[in-house]
């Protein structure tokens, strides 16, 4: 995959984590739910450390740094600069 179509898919990923975490809020004891939570995130994490590898961190809290001598958070573009994101396609 390339950068963009693995920010897309991580994008997808932490989307579903977050919509199904709110919904476990309201509905604690649905093992489907549950488990369909476990797997998002173990994906979500798959691809996060695939692009991390070859394109930098995605965030300062959760992610690797790819060097171990230097910091690179503060490595350009930001993730919230526009030319960081992947570009929307209508269809």
């Amino acid at each position: 995959m390339e950068r963009d179509e693995l920010l897309k898919t991580l994008t997808e990923l932490d989307f579903m984590a977050t919509d199904l975490a709110l919904y476990l809020n309201t509905h604690p004891t649905n093992k489907e739910a549950i488990e369909q939570y476990n797997k998002i995130i173990k994906a979500a994490d798959t691809v996060r450390l695939k692009y991390e590898k070859s394109s930098g961190p995605v965030c300062s809290w959760r992610s690797l740094n790819r060097c171990e001598d230097i910091w690179q958070w503060d490595d350009n573009p930001w993730p919230w600069q526009n030319c960081f994101n992947y570009e929307m396609r209508c269809k």
